[in-house]
């Protein structure tokens, strides 16, 4: 697959910071790193349900955001002592909506009793709540293939979580918590692709700052459930290492990478694959039958991904 020469947004190109040097993964096809960033994205689901058997959702998130600000603080330090306040706090504004807004939203429905199937499919809406904040807010234009293969990608997502839906007895409210939290990840895409922070900071100083930014949200809504003090067993530490390196560093890093070379419609509407490959996660590791819906209902989204990217496609070659 081609990469696009031109630019979605001419703001993102235009920064007057210097864009990083290319590194092994701006060289892989684009197509590639969109395979990987489901893979990653997915295992998040999964880890989240192992880590939750020994604590609860915001200590575990909590304590991811720490180990992955751990592991990045050694490369990314002297890189932070030259970047600006302004573009720091750019960075923290976008991770409070990605990581604290996206994840405790869904994180509350849950512990409110929204069923985990239907906040999922909640916040799988997330292609087409970017569609629609991009269209309505920066009046970017996509064309009727796109807004049909959104259309065409969340009925296969229905069907691939068809036998996992249902309602529940939780307050009404609680259900608006997972679209909250959905289109605060989207409105994160959005700014991100605008900005020119992408160009400004290296991946691993903006996820450093990001995780750090949500790491303090974490904390007091911890610190309001409990303690903040890591619970001494090898399924917490397990959990947490689980979500920090797979899902945070591999699904976040991934989602920035891919964000930086095609539109956030695409990026977005590639995580419509991520359910099939949650439901692949949970039969490998915890023994959960697979059926034929499932497998239809991928065909399916991966038809309207198809129809997403073609028409990303011909907007380029219709540029050129």
């Amino acid at each position: 697959m081609t990469r696009p020469t031109t630019c979605t947004y001419p703001a993102a190109c235009t920064g007057s910071a210097t864009a990083p040097k290319p590194g092994l993964l701006d060289a892989m096809p684009l197509i590639s790193l969109e395979a990987a960033l489901v893979l990653s994205w997915s295992s998040g689901f999964v880890g989240m349900r192992f880590a939750l058997e020994h604590a609860p959702a915001f200590l575990v998130v909590f304590w991811r955001c720490v180990v992955v600000a751990l592991i990045l603080l050694p490369f990314i330090a002297a890189e932070l002592r030259r970047t600006s306040f302004a573009v720091l706090m750019r960075h923290a504004g976008i991770g409070l909506l990605a990581m604290a807004g996206y994840l405790a939203g869904i994180g509350k429905s849950i512990e409110h009793g929204v069923p985990a199937g239907l906040t999922a499919l909640i916040a799988d809406l997330l292609p087409i709540g970017t569609a629609v904040l991009a269209t309505a807010c920066f009046g970017q234009r996509l064309g009727r293939l796109a807004w049909l293969g959104l259309l065409v990608g969340l009925l296969g997502v229905l069907l691939v979580s068809k036998d996992a839906l249902a309602w529940s007895k939780a307050p009404w409210w609680a259900y608006g918590l997972p679209l909250l939290g959905m289109l605060s990840l989207a409105m994160a895409t959005l700014w991100q692709k605008r900005s020119d922070s992408s160009a400004s900071m290296g991946l691993m100083a903006n996820l450093w700052v990001q995780s750090v930014a949500s790491a303090v949200v974490f904390a007091v809504l911890a610190g309001m459930e409990g303690s903040l003090l890591p619970v001494a067993s090898v399924g917490f530490a397990t959990g947490v290492l689980w979500t920090a390196i797979l899902p945070m560093l591999g699904g976040y890093g991934l989602y920035w990478i891919c964000l930086r070379r095609s539109s956030p419609t695409r990026v977005a509407s590639v995580l419509y694959l991520s359910p099939a490959v949650t439901l692949l996660w949970a039969w490998a590791m915890f023994d959960e039958p697979l059926s034929w819906l499932m497998l239809v209902g991928t065909i399916v989204s991966g038809i309207g991904v198809w129809m997403v990217m073609r028409d990303g496609q011909r907007q380029v070659q219709g540029q050129a």
